[in-house]
């Protein structure tokens, strides 16, 4: 059996250093430190997922919910830049603008359109995200790795493991709330993924 498990990052901070600069992932916020937490906590009671490999994004907010999963998983994250989230825009453009910009195009210009020059489209970070995916799952045949990424990272990873084109996401995604559990597996002897778990979050629900 070939397992992949991701976790989405805890809840974060996102602005200027020192009031200067682009906007960047400034880290997990003190919220979203206790989701961790109340994760690591539930993996290490429950002792559910027996990891051979942990992967972590290589921006703050996911490498610092890898950090503290890893205790419970008894392993060190390995950082890896493409499983980094949807890099769209430099953090110079604000949200308002980003949106009203989006708003504009048509939602086939969306895929192909670059916000910001050295930035990627929608497409590029599909192409990205799968080719990151398909390298861990081909290292990691018959074991299992968990992955510490973001939302559009897994909403990616549907169209991975299902199939599914861009145009699937224009009628329904997955939701994926923040150190949520994704679970997909790859019985023996078949091509055939399956979903075992998404979006699952028990672990918040009892720290609540």
């Amino acid at each position: 059996m070939t397992s992949i498990v991701l976790i989405r990052h805890g809840a974060y901070n996102e602005g200027q250093v020192d009031g200067a600069g682009p906007h960047v992932d400034l880290g997990l916020s003190d919220e979203g430190k206790l989701q961790a937490q109340a994760l690591a906590d539930r993996l290490r009671l429950g002792k559910e997922i027996h990891a051979d490999a942990l992967y972590a994004s290589t921006l703050p907010r996911a490498r610092q919910t890898a950090d503290i999963l890893a205790p419970a998983l008894g392993l060190s994250a390995v950082l890896e830049q493409d499983l980094e989230e949807w890099r769209s825009d430099d953090g110079t453009m604000d949200t308002n603008e980003f949106t009203t910009l989006w708003q504009s195009l048509s939602e086939r210009d969306r895929q192909f359109h670059r916000f910001a020059p050295g930035c990627e489209t929608t497409i590029e970070f599909s192409a990205r995200v799968q080719s990151a995916l398909h390298a861990i799952v081909k290292k990691h045949l018959g074991q299992t790795a968990v992955l510490v990424v973001h939302g559009g990272v897994i909403q990616v990873a549907f169209q991975y493991f299902f199939g599914y084109g861009d145009a699937a996401f224009r009628r329904a995604y997955p939701a994926v709330g923040y150190t949520s559990i994704t679970h997909w597996n790859l019985p023996m002897n078949t091509s055939k993924w399956v979903l075992e778990s998404s979006n699952d979050r028990h672990h918040l629900r009892r720290s609540a």
